[in-house]
């Protein structure tokens, strides 16, 4: 099966939302498919297709998107000598098995995941050549939620609103990656780059610590829940996509006497507090307005740790002055 034409793309792994819509993908048949690519033989629980997302087209009802973890999306493309713009596969949950077609230069970061090729171990982090028909695989995550796979060339789907992101809240975008699917790779002139050395990141601690400053509106929420914010631990529940976090903890966050529930402009690392007062933190693609008040919003650099939190995982918020 050739990437499919019209498909109603599911947008979590953990049990959350199903998103409704569909839209067109470009779909490529035997007579017109480039001679490098790679086949998905395993799609694994998530996977689709990200780059640097589209930013500036907020009043199009559109977020950034992109890859939730920046940092290991750009370190794959590093490894294999890409611009940091070209489209990566970002695979929730690991279990994705690809065959090269031609042969391909790849690396897999992020969630720290057993990587073989042709049932030999390899290393992540590091650059890797398949051979025509190669088959690379990779297990359950041991650290982290999300992996990312760079080809040399990167990932070359047709792009939708400068972008070739797949936006799970809106269904702009490629569809979400099936088993059968055939990914097109493009071209990257000049040699690839020496050995170069990217080191892995640390293990996630338990809980996170994931920085903060205080949403504009969080004087309408009563003094208890901005002290419940920032000194209870909160647990990731299995409430998650690339939409958001759920969030639970010991109490609930909720508006002082006169405080309004009110629609809000979002972005990346909003804190969002609907009516039963379980924070949701939102993530790459968050709606361009919530529905309901932002208490606080994490810091962008430490968004690519909340990317790679699970289920299960706690997290602990620390209030920072904005420079």
């Amino acid at each position: 099966m050739w990437l499919d034409a019209d498909r109603s793309p599911r947008a979590d792994a953990f049990g959350g939302s199903e998103i409704a819509r569909t839209r067109p993908v470009q779909a490529w048949g035997e007579d017109n498919f480039p001679m490098q690519g790679l086949e998905v033989v395993h799609s694994g629980m998530f996977t689709t297709v990200q780059d640097r997302g589209r930013p500036g087209r907020e009043d199009q009802g559109l977020s950034v998107s992109g890859a939730v973890d920046r940092t290991a999306h750009d370190a794959a493309n590093r490894l294999v000598g890409n611009d940091p713009s070209a489209a990566t596969l970002e695979i929730t949950g690991g279990g994705l098995t690809v065959r090269s077609i031609g042969a391909n230069v790849v690396a897999v970061t992020g969630a720290r995941v057993p990587v073989t090729v042709d049932g030999r171990p390899e290393a992540d982090y590091s650059a890797l050549r398949l051979d025509d028909g190669a088959a690379l695989a990779l297990g359950n995550p041991t650290s982290g939620l999300r992996s990312y796979l760079a080809v040399r060339g990167g990932i070359d789907v047709p792009e939708t609103h400068g972008s070739r992101s797949t936006d799970t809240l809106t269904g702009t975008g490629p569809d979400r990656i099936r088993d059968g699917d055939r990914l097109p790779v493009g071209t990257l002139a000049g040699a690839l780059p020496g050995a170069e050395q990217i080191p892995p990141p640390a293990p996630i601690e338990d809980p996170a610590m994931l920085r903060v400053h205080l949403g504009r509106h969080s004087a309408e929420f009563s003094a208890g829940s901005v002290h419940a914010l920032l000194h209870e631990t909160w647990t990731v529940t299995p409430q998650l996509d690339r939409i958001g976090i759920r969030l639970q903890g010991p109490g609930r966050l909720h508006l002082a006497r006169g405080g309004t529930d009110r629609p809000e402009p979002t972005v990346a690392g909003s804190v969002q507090v609907p009516p039963d007062g379980n924070p949701i933190l939102f993530l790459a693609d968050h709606p361009v307005v919530g529905e309901h008040p932002v208490i606080a919003v994490v810091l962008p650099a430490d968004l690519p740790g909340a990317a790679q939190l699970g289920p299960g995982h706690r997290v602990r918020f620390v209030a920072t002055l904005v420079r």
